[in-house]
């Protein structure tokens, strides 16, 4: 018995030599231990089953060391739920269906009510709503747009604080490149991953130089320099929202070879412009409205589709979905808008030297149209249809000039004013930075969008 009490004890004593030693040694020097050399390591976790029992008790000869995390009580996990308005649903019922107590939607659409009628709600809108452990509101955020929210958020009375957020999109560069496949370019910029907004910006750019709907063909080729718009959410990570500006462009095909590149002077006023300086801008269109497709050309001779005669076709016809916006080819003034027989609803602009538009067979007009009203390039005139004689909706876009009716596709006419002599040196040297973006850089991933 004594020599089992005599080893049992050794360890103890080891200790209190150890302690001892402490109270003996050379005072600590700074110098020979500097504190940026100590490292503090957790309590190894697969060293405490030793410390316990078999029923999980601490033992009596040894305690863990205590950690901050056991001296600091835990901050309640707050319930987060998220979710989306869908098609034909309320805010009311995407809140419920995602298990949120009725008594707290309740409690929410009081409290928004001043700010957002929860009957406006409408479908692709978002939210997220936090609640703490007993189940009430802390954080509620609703999203009606890209970069538009609402948000809610407790304070420490228990009312609630609510404001209308407007998100600060952040501009990166990159660039896509690609060539037609299908003979539409807003599937080909589609395919490569990017949202199909970028198709209808780029048509825009070149929109009085190629006519999108009659030019396009396979194995034409584009390159885009632009900006993609990224949000930060509100654990820190970006999201990308859609693309921005288009900061260059390069367009070769049939239509020709074309390029256009940004440029803004030192008031603000930006515009685009070719590499020479000239401005792309024209002062018509090359066509009343953006995805389309032409189902008849100008022509002396064609089989009326309803009359079954063969006469003169002085037009355009672009087929596009019933309802779709038409727009003025170039600024002018209303001189009709009316029923005009086989033409249906029909809108004519009168602009200058001598050139008058046409849009026939309208579904309907804008409320606020008049005749002697000045409209502006781009402004829309009217909506597609089929009334009169047609088969379908679609627009019949004509031209005349001096009374006669002339071939949109041919129309030529003057382009907006060049760059300044002034500013040259600067558009020079900001043309070439882009334009050897435009010819390099990294292609958009795909996944990203």
């Amino acid at each position: 018995m004594r020599r089992l009490f005599i080893h049992a004890a050794l360890p103890l004593f080891a200790v209190l030599g150890f302690f001892v030693g402490l109270s003996t040694a050379e005072p600590y020097a700074p110098a020979a231990y500097p504190l940026a050399s100590l490292r503090l390591d957790p309590f190894p976790l697969s060293e405490l089953s030793y410390l316990a029992g078999a029923e999980g008790h601490a033992s009596s000869h040894a305690l863990a060391p205590a950690t901050l995390a056991d001296l600091t009580p835990a901050e309640p996990a707050l319930q987060v739920t998220e979710g989306d308005v869908r098609r034909g649903s309320t805010l009311s019922h995407a809140m419920t269906s995602r298990g949120i107590p009725p008594d707290v939607v309740d409690v929410i659409a009081d409290e928004m009510r001043p700010h957002f009628d929860f009957r406006l709600a409408r479908a692709g809108h978002t939210f997220r709503l936090a609640q703490d452990s007993i189940g009430r509101v802390v954080d509620f955020r609703y999203r009606v747009s890209n970069t538009s929210s609402y948000h809610m958020r407790r304070v420490g009375d228990g009312t609630f604080e609510i404001a209308r957020e407007e998100a600060m999109l952040i501009p990166r560069s990159a660039r896509i490149a690609g060539a037609v496949v299908s003979g539409s370019l807003y599937d080909s910029i589609t395919a490569l991953g990017e949202k199909g907004e970028l198709a209808r910006d780029f048509a825009d750019v070149f929109a009085w130089d190629i006519d999108f709907q009659r030019s396009v063909q396979p194995g034409d080729t584009f390159e885009i320099l632009y900006e993609r718009l990224y949000r930060t959410e509100e654990d820190g990570s970006e999201h990308y929202m859609h693309p921005g500006r288009i900061l260059a462009a390069r367009y070769e095909g049939t239509a020709g070879l074309h390029t256009a590149v940004f440029f803004e002077d030192e008031s603000g006023t930006g515009g685009y412009y070719r590499p020479d300086g000239t401005s792309v801008q024209g002062e018509f269109l090359m066509a009343p409205l953006r995805h389309a497709r032409i189902t008849a050309h100008y022509s002396a001779a064609r089989r009326h589709p309803v009359l079954k005669v063969v006469r003169p076709h002085h037009g355009i016809d672009y087929a596009a979905p019933h309802g779709t916006p038409v727009w003025a080819v170039a600024s002018g003034e209303v001189i009709y808008r009316a029923r005009a027989g086989g033409f249906g609803n029909l809108v004519k602009v009168r602009h200058s030297n001598g050139y008058v538009s046409y849009y026939a067979h309208l579904s309907r007009f804008p409320n606020d149209l008049e005749v002697g009203q000045w409209v502006g390039q781009k402004e829309v005139i009217g909506y597609v249809g089929s009334t009169g004689l047609s088969t379908g909706p679609h627009v019949c876009f004509r031209v005349a000039k001096n009374g006669q009716y002339v071939n949109p596709s041919r129309l030529r006419t003057p382009a907006g004013s060049p760059v300044s002599h002034e500013l040259m040196g600067t558009f020079r040297a900001a043309t070439g930075l882009l334009l050897d973006e435009l010819r390099g850089g990294t292609r958009v991933v795909a996944t990203e969008s």
